[in-house]
């Protein structure tokens, strides 16, 4: 077995695994769309009210096309609520609107990871799209006798580079987690919502954190099995 063919059966295994985390989360929102809030609140509600709690004055909570396209944007302090979402009164769209004012509180807070994060984003934007290729290339040129040690370097370079997106994956776990976590606890001890509805957003944010952790470990996976192939674990 090649080292590329090792390499695709590594990435596929990981996809499988993604999508069916994926699909669990799907299911689990749809699941929890169903839980209607007794308080009545949409999730555009519940984000303005976290934010006013936490004394955030400056973010702005907007709807946003799409499925699953909430986030936070530090740049310009949105949290950009789904369609869904935004308009929504149930578990799933309060897990999900108190989720990205936990990112905002980050933001207002100067949450470590969350900065750290920040800073490898232009970075990894300009490097996660080629190192795979610098890696692929410094290999090839690993096979001659002429340029084999040039190839190495090649090859270690593209290492550093796919290490940026790696890291970036890696940080991004207690970014998210942290944003659950203070999403849940503000849930909670406002009580904004009841046991059987706390327990429906709960449930909703793990499955939402495991795509992340499926992510991180695949970026971890992927980085491993190429440094090996360079430093002479080829088969």
């Amino acid at each position: 077995m090649t080292g590329y063919t090792g390499y695709y059966i590594l990435i596929g295994a990981i996809s499988l695994v993604s999508w069916l985390v994926s699909n669990q989360l799907k299911r689990k929102f749809k699941k929890y769309s169903q839980v209607h809030l007794r308080n009545g609140m949409s999730g555009a509600e519940i984000a303005e009210k976290m934010l006013a709690d936490h004394g955030i004055t400056d973010v702005k909570v907007i709807s946003a096309k799409g499925q699953l396209t909430d986030h936070y944007n530090p740049r310009d302090k949105t949290v950009n609520l789904s369609e869904v979402v935004y308009n929504q009164r149930n578990a799933a769209a309060a897990a999900v609107s108190a989720h990205e004012v936990g990112h905002a509180v980050q933001h207002a807070t100067a949450y470590s990871y969350l900065t750290m994060r920040s800073k490898l984003v232009p970075v990894v934007q300009i490097t996660s799209s080629m190192s795979q290729w610098v890696v692929f290339g410094g290999i090839a040129l690993m096979a001659s006798n002429a340029i084999g040690a040039m190839g190495q370097w090649v090859a270690i370079a593209g290492l550093a580079m796919m290490s940026f997106a790696t890291l970036f994956s890696v940080i991004t776990l207690p970014v998210e987690y942290d944003a659950s976590n203070r999403a849940l606890a503000w849930l909670k001890n406002k009580n904004m919502v009841t046991p059987d509805e706390y327990k429906g957003s709960e449930d909703a944010l793990k499955w939402a954190a495991r795509t992340y952790l499926v992510a991180a470990i695949g970026a971890i996976a992927s980085l491993l099995y190429w440094a090996l192939q360079v430093f002479g674990g080829r088969d």
